[in-house]
């Protein structure tokens, strides 16, 4: 049984990785220093990930989820982008 006060948690954390994906879908559309109401979309980015941040560790302070295995987790990503992706390439 999920507590009332982890359900609290894992809903934020849904509509916080709704906002960066929102955010990342405006930097595409409109480039990191195009502004709206006096914010650049690099800037919401920012603050959208930064929210996103606060909730992975509410979930890893509260036990939702295993401190270990997210990093772990995190570590087999790393790997995988580093075989398989461009972003570790040298600058050509």
């Amino acid at each position: 049984m999920i507590s009332d006060i982890d359900k609290e948690i894992l809903l934020i954390t849904q509509e916080e990785c709704a906002e960066v994906t929102q955010a990342i879908s405006k930097v595409f559309r409109f480039g990191f220093e195009s502004t709206y109401n006096s914010a650049s979309n690099k800037d919401r980015l920012e603050e959208e990930l930064g929210d996103l941040m606060c909730m992975i560790d509410l979930m890893l302070d509260s036990g939702i989820v295993n401190e270990s295995n997210v990093m772990a987790a995190k570590n087999e990503k790393m790997l995988k982008l580093q075989s398989w992706s461009k972003i570790f390439s040298e600058a050509e």
